[in-house]
């Protein structure tokens, strides 16, 4: 029995570590991750894919997937998961966990980071380190159409439009014939260099807030 409880606070320990969640919060994710997947060891891709308020969700691909890409496990590997378990599922909340009180000015740099190549790898989906025009125009049509607001085609404009300012921007001497192929992280970093997303990156599809990191339907 004391072994076993040692040995239990110790995984705590290693997972507070590596993801910089209390005791508490990593406890509650635990919950939601055996209601997930039914009191199994690892999720599946279909586990989330019967999450209601993932259902009407036009980039709700790209958000499952992001779970099961490897890129976003803090490790130099590429390519993705069929399952995870539990601490790779928390590796990848921790990506949304907001700054404290505490957090240093160099922890909350490496933080917003984090949450921007985690944003970059969900739109860079063949893993080659750019987002393409197709990437773009992809999640672009996915946003705008699917709202019903706009067709398919004007979508696909509106994408067009927005990757040629992105390419005058990034390479302002580019000549009309020149092809531009796309946005590195260092361009997309640029591109959102001045927005605040150390709190406001946060994670309530899995009716999990990770500002709180609480179990249960949000209230706001």
């Amino acid at each position: 029995m004391g072994a076993s409880q040692t040995r239990s606070e110790h995984k705590y320990q290693d997972l507070m570590d590596k993801t910089g969640f209390s005791l508490e919060q990593i406890k509650n994710l635990h919950n939601r991750f055996q209601q997930l997947s039914g009191n199994e060891e690892t999720i599946r891709r279909e586990n989330l894919d019967n999450i209601p308020a993932l259902a009407k969700n036009p980039i709700r691909k790209q958000i499952i997937g992001a779970f099961f890409d490897k890129r976003n496990q803090h490790q130099q590997e590429v390519g993705s998961f069929e399952e995870i378990s539990f601490e790779q599922f928390l590796m990848v909340m921790s990506h949304f966990r907001p700054p404290t009180l505490k957090t240093t000015e160099e922890e909350k740099e490496s933080m917003r980071k984090e949450k921007l190549r985690f944003l970059f790898n969900m739109h860079d989906t063949d893993n080659d380190g750019t987002i393409t025009l197709v990437e773009y125009r992809k999640v672009v049509e996915e946003l705008l159409s699917k709202s019903g607001a706009i067709g398919q085609e004007v979508a696909k404009a509106i994408a067009d439009a927005a990757m040629l300012e992105v390419a005058s921007t990034n390479v302002p001497h580019m000549a009309p014939d020149d092809f531009y192929e796309g946005i590195t992280f260092e361009h997309f970093e640029q591109i959102l260099n001045g927005l605040e997303m150390e709190s406001r990156m946060h994670i309530r599809f899995l009716d999990v807030d990770t500002t709180t990191v609480r179990c249960g339907r949000s209230t706001s």
